[in-house]
């Protein structure tokens, strides 16, 4: 353990940990693959290293894809639809549209729907534009297979990412009016705000009351949060944060995080909504101090 390994890897940490979470879709897998990374680099000849940066993300890269095995175990044992585990972000992540779509629930579960490898190679590549040699030793491929899988991961994920990138006042704006309708029950003022066709995604992790499957169309979504309010058994409070680079409501009952709501707009409207209600994924957020991701 050298004061340059030290140097090295806290100088890369948040990269390495977004890389991971990125992969796996959760923080504690993430810091996880962390500790096993920091294990691997301390044993390493620093000499015979070019790159640290890039020797890094290898070992980072290889130990996400190692773990994703186990993830995807659990997540076919899931009760209810799955979301990424919350991430507090840092406020100005979401002025940041490129970095602020790769972390994006949206995104996150469009990632889902590619290979493990296919992910890797897209995160590595799209996100953090590493070199395509250096994924190709990340992942044990050739150069030519590696940027064949690129452009058909590419293609993949242009087909399903949001239409259009808003501006920072536009969320801003639409979180405000989310937040207004919501904690006054104003149902037009809701319906305003929400897109025709707004999708509901909600996890319970078959812990918390959360819908089965996904919700489609302002009416119903409407039908869901009024029904949601209406069995609460304490006082409920909103608060705006910022969760994986998108504008949020963090839910409190009695004071206790009991869920958190991840928006997407488009349009000045809401078109998405992720809302995590299983308490695994909501215990770090009270002390989770907002991550700055590169």
């Amino acid at each position: 353990m050298t004061d340059e390994a030290t140097e090295a890897f806290v100088a890369q940490r948040n990269l390495l940990f977004t890389v991971a979470y990125e992969i796996l879709g959760s923080a504690a897998d993430a810091e996880d693959v962390l500790q096993e990374t920091w294990l691997r680099w301390v044993k390493v000849d620093l000499d015979e290293v070019r790159d640290q940066r890039a020797y890094l993300i290898r070992i980072t890269t290889r130990q996400s894809l190692n773990r994703l095995r186990t993830v995807r175990r659990r997540k076919e044992a899931y009760v209810g639809p799955w979301l990424p585990e919350p991430l507090r972000t840092a406020p100005d992540t979401a002025d940041d549209a490129e970095l602020a779509e790769s972390v994006s629930m949206a995104m996150m579960l469009v990632l889902e729907t590619l290979s493990p490898t296919e992910r890797a190679v897209f995160v590595l590549r799209e996100a953090f534009d590493v070199s395509y040699d250096e994924i190709a030793a990340a992942v044990g491929k050739s150069q030519a297979a590696v940027r064949q899988i690129a452009h058909r991961a590419r293609r993949h994920v242009d087909a399903r990412r949001p239409r259009k990138a808003v501006s920072p006042n536009e969320r801003r704006a639409a979180l405000e009016a989310f937040q207004r309708a919501v904690e006054t029950s104003d149902l037009r003022s809701l319906l305003d705000v929400l897109a025709p066709d707004v999708v509901v995604i909600s996890d319970g992790g078959g812990v918390k009351l959360a819908a089965l499957r996904p919700i489609v169309g302002a009416e119903k979504a409407i039908r869901m949060f009024v029904g949601s309010m209406r069995k609460v058994g304490g006082t409920l409070t909103t608060e705006p944060t910022v969760i994986n680079g998108s504008p949020a409501l963090l839910f409190r009952l009695d004071g206790e995080i009991d869920g958190v709501a991840a928006l997407r707009i488009e349009n000045a409207r809401v078109t998405g909504i992720y809302y995590v209600r299983n308490p695994e994924k909501l215990s770090r957020l009270d002390s989770q101090t907002p991550l700055t991701l590169r």
